[in-house]
């Protein structure tokens, strides 16, 4: 699901589903305590970052135009909510993505 911005209900339902659930710099915002919630618990095995570039960048770079090298700041916060190393997340979403689009499209 790009750039998720619901409920843990949502999440809940969509992962059952088999989908995956992508995180943008929203997640980042100060405001987005929901969001952040269901970013913890979101199994690590469905979980996505992205940009959505050019929109939504990052804190520190909020109201600014986006661009792909500002998804650390998105992974560092999911990593932060979640308690975990950003080299553990990184490791699990590169998985993830390449699960998911099969690994040469096949």
């Amino acid at each position: 699901m790009h750039c998720f911005t619901e409920s843990q209900a949502v999440a809940d339902a969509a992962v059952a589903l088999g989908f995956h659930i992508s995180f943008s710099g929203i997640v980042t915002f100060k405001n987005a305590g929901a969001l952040k919630d269901v970013a913890r618990q979101v199994p690590l095995g469905r979980l996505l970052v992205e940009t959505d570039s050019p929109y939504l960048a990052p804190v520190p770079h909020r109201g600014k135009i986006n661009r792909p090298a500002l998804v650390r700041h998105v992974a560092e916060e999911v990593a932060r909510l979640r308690g975990i190393s950003l080299s553990d997340l990184a490791a699990a979403t590169t998985g993830n993505f390449f699960r998911l689009f099969k690994e040469g499209g096949s």
